[in-house]
């Protein structure tokens, strides 16, 4: 049997035995049957986007975990958008982004989030001070409470995360 075949018979057998279990499991962390229904989606294009069968013994556990990160991605992205809509909300009307520039600002904001992940906090703290706020990295070690030398090699951290990032 072709390898596309194996991995598209795989892939069947999959979801028809496994995606009314997902979306129920899902259901259950998102209290919103139609978030359930997308994430179990997104759930299924990851394991397409593979591209190979693999002998699950465990393929609950396998989706489950899947499923899991992009839920975390979900509620980080609710997050962000949230503290975003928030800091709008005190905004003085004449200053309120147009719908557009606030979906392209949110968008953004999504991609910085996810660039980022996977630093350690203080050294995505130390990066968002330096790049956000225009901090140098004295005023980043003071207000951190840590060495200029911490400061640095968190920097090179961070900038070799993005490159890696980006560019990977």
């Amino acid at each position: 049997m072709p390898a596309h075949s194996a991995f598209s018979s795989f892939l069947t057998a999959l979801y028809h035995d496994h995606h009314r279990w997902l979306n129920g499991w899902l259901r259950q962390r998102t209290d919103c049957p139609h978030n359930a229904a997308d994430l179990a989606q997104d759930t299924f294009v990851r394991v397409l986007l593979q591209r190979e069968s693999k002998e699950l013994r465990e393929p609950r556990a396998f989706l489950a975990t899947i499923a899991r990160g992009l839920l975390v991605d979900h509620y980080r992205r609710a997050s962000l958008e949230r503290a975003y809509l928030d800091a709008l909300a005190v905004l003085p009307e004449p200053e309120v982004p147009s719908p557009e520039s606030r979906a392209l600002v949110l968008e953004t904001l999504i991609e910085i989030d996810r660039l980022l992940d996977g630093l350690k906090p203080r050294v995505r703290e130390a990066f968002l001070l330096s790049q956000l706020d225009g901090l140098t990295y004295g005023q980043i070690a003071e207000r951190m409470g840590l060495s200029l030398s911490s400061i640095q090699q968190y920097m090179t951290l961070a900038f070799s995360h993005c490159y890696k990032a980006l560019y990977s």
